[in-house]
């Protein structure tokens, strides 16, 4: 496999290859039809700066339709026996099994909004044979709780769909679990995702059958279109919750917690996560709810502060971690070490960071919200809790 830093010393018909890109024999690089990249003095540069993702890109003006026919002489060509190999096919695997339906997301934290998702996702299936992904990824900002206590408190919220709800390490992307359901001899898969997601999934799954994985059938759901400013179920978002925690607003944080879960209950997950958060005076609310305050996130990426080409981020949808090749107007291109490209909205990306792989503060076993082990746990992650019980217990009557 190769890394980042052999990738950057390849040609450009090496870098095209295994990108999957197409030469027109002019040094102009084409990726289903669309015009991508073209070879300046040995290396790709990256065109049509109006791409748009998940969506068909818009018809190339004259001037991008010129540079792929450049009248200057690109870099001579490696010969066709000396190019990278094609990517192999995945492994043949006996088709057992008929369709897989699959959810993968953040829930981060999980809300009632997502009630509707798993409801939809049991309803999609066939013959109830579906899982739920949480994404393992984890940070303080976007996504405070880990793995394990994420699906912890998923089983609880949702016991109807808890023994469906996977907590796999092994589970880091969308990709891990495609490639894992046509080894387990899935015929096919569906996936079930809000309607915001629909097209992210449809062109990155359909894109890579047939070279990482190989299903007779391949379909994307929509499980309906969120509005987060709406009052109703449908409204409820993570993103909400996540304001209502950083903004020590437990009422509308409350509203978010299925009935599954007791006051008490709800309480100690709103300590979590803030604890979790370390909400400190000057916090940001782009870099914890980015919808909520677009405009301070637009201002920091056209000012170059965050996601530099180079940089090294994670798509929240997906899991993918690559680097970013191109700058878009509101968007990222990048390309993972396995050379899979893909495109994001900035709005959902972040910094790459090492997850999942640090022992949490309790066993496993004991992070169930409104368990003793659990209170104390996050009690040691309050500022000054160990101050308030010595100054009462000081105070308190003989």
């Amino acid at each position: 496999m190769k890394n980042f830093f052999q990738f950057l010393t390849e040609s450009a018909a090496q870098q095209a290859a295994r990108l999957g890109l197409e030469g027109d024999g002019h040094g102009g690089w084409y990726k289903d039809g669309e015009f991508v990249a073209k070879t300046d003095k040995g290396r790709l540069k990256f065109y049509n700066k109006r791409q748009r993702v998940g969506q068909q890109d818009p018809p190339q003006t004259d001037k991008e339709k010129n540079l792929s026919h450049s009248t200057s002489a690109p870099a001579p060509e490696q010969p066709a026996a000396q190019q990278a190999p094609a990517q192999e096919g995945p492994p043949a695997v006996e088709k057992t099994k008929g369709t897989l339906t699959v959810a993968f997301g953040r829930f981060n934290p999980p809300t009632t909004g997502h009630e509707k998702l798993l409801d939809t996702v049991a309803a999609s299936s066939d013959d109830g044979d579906y899982i739920i992904i949480p994404s393992r990824s984890q940070d303080k900002k976007k996504n405070p709780l880990d793995a394990d206590t994420k699906v912890s408190v998923m089983r609880q919220m949702f016991p109807q769909h808890g023994e469906r709800i996977v907590n796999d390490p092994a589970n880091r992307t969308i990709f891990d679990v495609l490639k894992k359901a046509h080894m387990d001899g899935y015929a096919g898969v569906r996936i079930v995702g809000g309607g915001d997601r629909v097209a992210e999934f449809e062109k990155l799954s359909g894109n890579y059958n047939g070279k990482l994985y190989q299903f007779d059938n391949l379909e994307v759901l929509s499980a309906g279109d969120r509005d987060p400013d709406g009052d109703d179920v449908s409204g409820m978002s993570a993103s909400k919750q996540r304001k209502a925690a950083a903004e020590g607003d437990f009422t509308t944080f409350r509203k978010g917690v299925p009935s599954s879960m007791n006051a008490k209950q709800a309480k100690e997950l709103y300590n979590s996560i803030r604890a979790a958060m370390e909400i400190k005076e000057g916090w940001s609310m782009w870099e914890i709810a980015p919808k909520f305050d677009w405009k301070s996130l637009r201002e920091h990426f056209v000012g170059k502060k965050i996601f530099k080409v180079g940089d090294v981020v994670e798509s929240l949808n997906t899991g993918l971690v690559g680097k970013i090749i191109r700058r878009g107007a509101n968007h990222l291109i990048c390309v993972t070490e396995d050379d899979i490209m893909f495109k994001s909205w900035i709005k959902d990306v972040q910094e790459a960071v090492v997850n999942g792989t640090e022992k949490s503060g309790v066993p496993a076993n004991q992070r169930l919200v409104g368990t003793d082990a659990h209170r104390k746990y996050v009690e040691t992650m309050v500022p000054g809790h160990n101050w308030a019980k010595n100054f009462i217990n000081k105070y308190k009557k003989k």
